[in-house]
């Protein structure tokens, strides 16, 4: 089963600074029928303005996983972390037993990122953040895992819950299989272009909820950048 959420049926708010939209229930966005997707939480698609940003606040119990899409976002904690991740970067932040931070765009121009939560299957353990850098160059033609819960995908970041983020970059007329497993969700959303997926037509924005399938394949329609969670 493949639900489309295109982007125009998802929630959010424009405040300005920010420009939210959710698809999943988020702050005043409530829908009974996107609360989670197994145990992805939210996955907010955010543009920030230049010099602003989110000032200090706490998390606790979650994994907080930011994909920058286009200029940059700076981080600082309270465990004295601070780093600066730019567009095609991803930064992960386990906010474990408590922690309190900030994200700002301290760039010229806006800022674009898909921030994504997971629910945890670890908890008591203590706060962290990391960040690293994805070349796109590295994802051309296929999926790259950027963020694990698993011990044998080495060259993602750390994340303390049972699921992926992987990240692909597909030019117009490349397929791509993933394989998801009969008893997982899937959740997609292409940054950039367009794909067929599974003979349904996914924009750029547009999130696709996936489950029941043991495999799926994509074909970029246009020049695409593919972020996709595997969640049990």
């Amino acid at each position: 089963m493949i639900e489309l959420r295109p982007y125009d049926s998802l929630g959010g708010a424009n405040h300005g600074w920010l420009d939210a939209k959710h698809h999943f229930s988020f702050a005043n966005y409530q829908d009974e029928n996107r609360v989670h997707w197994g145990n992805l939480r939210v996955w907010n698609d955010d543009t920030i303005a230049p010099k602003t940003g989110f000032p200090p606040h706490p998390h606790r119990d979650m994994e907080i996983i930011t994909y920058v899409r286009k200029g940059a976002i700076t981080h600082q904690d309270n465990l004295g972390n601070k780093g600066r991740t730019e567009a095609g970067d991803v930064q992960v932040m386990s906010a474990g037993t408590g922690i309190t931070h900030s994200e700002y765009n301290m760039e010229d121009g806006e800022t674009q990122i898909f921030q994504i939560w997971i629910i945890p299957t670890r908890s008591g353990e203590k706060p962290a953040w990391g960040a690293k850098p994805f070349p796109k160059g590295d994802r051309a033609g296929q999926f790259v895992v950027l963020a694990s819960g698993y011990d044998n995908d080495n060259d993602a970041l750390p994340i303390r819950t049972d699921a992926r983020v992987v990240g692909a970059t597909l030019k117009a007329g490349e397929t791509a299989e993933y394989t998801i497993g009969a008893d997982r969700k899937a959740y997609l959303v292409p940054a950039t272009g367009a794909i067929d997926l599974d003979g349904i037509r996914v924009n750029a924005r547009d999130g696709a909820a996936i489950k029941d399938l043991e495999t799926i394949t994509i074909t970029a329609i246009e020049d695409s950048e593919i972020v996709l969670v595997d969640a049990a």
